[in-house]
């Protein structure tokens, strides 16, 4: 449940063979030395020869970065760049959990299999995790050449056009949309472990900490640190109603709207969202 899922589409694995570049500051281009060897791995992940300065070499420098934790330079890498040049360090801390939990992810060989550049696009292929902790598939990722540079491009078209419109404000309010996307979801996972655990146990729901101590739930719905949202859950009568409320930890900075899970006089649950200035959201 992290915002980087959602801004690094391309969620690929780092075979890193690039030394780290120095420290960029807001609104300052660094050159990145992609022909410069790692010190700490060997580049055995690799399925083809991969050309310096190349678009396979840009991916996998890029995913180095990542993994040793420099966020501002591996970003520097991508179209993403005008969304944190102008984010100084305590900006950029604010989503240090977002970005380590990506970094962490990231294993310490890259499998690039495949390269195809037509013109001043390319395509790279690689073997990622589908999601966190999930199997490798082969992903694409899309390269321009600009100004002589290849670029990963995180987003394009209309997306492209926002993070240049919004600058720095773009992190800050895709945020916002990620976690109420994932309150939501979160809610709706709530419905089907309290159906889950019901049928196991003569229709009685439980409590969210027994919820998640028996698996039915991820740990994270305990806490706000990733999640930017506060969960709450409710028991009715005698244990064969309940509601539950996801509410932003932050108003305005984790989240605006507030959502409600409820059940309906059938039994039937439905979730539902309003901005209530921060407030636990009521039926």
């Amino acid at each position: 449940m992290y915002i980087c899922l959602g801004v690094f589409v391309l969620f690929i694995s780092g075979c890193s063979v690039a030394e780290p570049v120095a420290k960029a500051t807001p609104g300052e281009q660094k050159q990145v030395n992609l022909t410069e060897p790692a010190k700490d791995v060997a580049d055995t992940g690799a399925k083809i020869r991969i050309e310096p300065n190349g678009p396979a070499d840009t991916v996998r420098v890029f995913y180095h970065l990542l993994r040793e934790k420099k966020f501002r330079e591996a970003i520097f890498l991508t179209n993403l760049k005008p969304a944190i040049e102008t984010l100084n360090d305590t900006e950029l801390k604010e989503f240090a959990v977002d970005f380590e939990s990506i970094a962490g992810q990231v294993p310490a060989q890259l499998e690039i299999n495949g390269e195809i550049v037509t013109g001043d696009v390319a395509t790279v292929t690689v073997n990622l995790p589908k999601d966190q902790g999930g199997e490798k598939e082969t992903q694409p990722v899309k390269l321009k050449k600009e100004n002589g540079v290849w670029v990963i491009i995180s987003a394009d078209g209309a997306a492209g056009n926002e993070i240049r419109k919004e600058g720095k404000n773009y992190f800050y309010n895709l945020r916002v949309k990620t976690h109420q996307d994932e309150a939501r979801e979160m809610l709706e996972s709530i419905s089907k472990a309290e159906v889950a655990y019901a049928l196991k146990n003569g229709a009685a729901y439980i409590d969210i900490d027994t919820l998640v101590g028996s698996g039915y739930l991820p740990a994270d719905v305990k806490s706000s640190e990733s999640t930017g949202y506060n969960y709450e859950l409710t028991l009715i009568k005698e244990k064969n109603r309940y509601s539950a409320t996801a509410t932003p930890a932050v108003y305005g900075k984790t989240g605006k709207l507030s959502f409600l899970l409820y059940l309906d006089d059938k039994g039937r649950s439905h979730v539902t969202g309003k901005d209530t200035g921060g407030q636990p959201l009521r039926k």
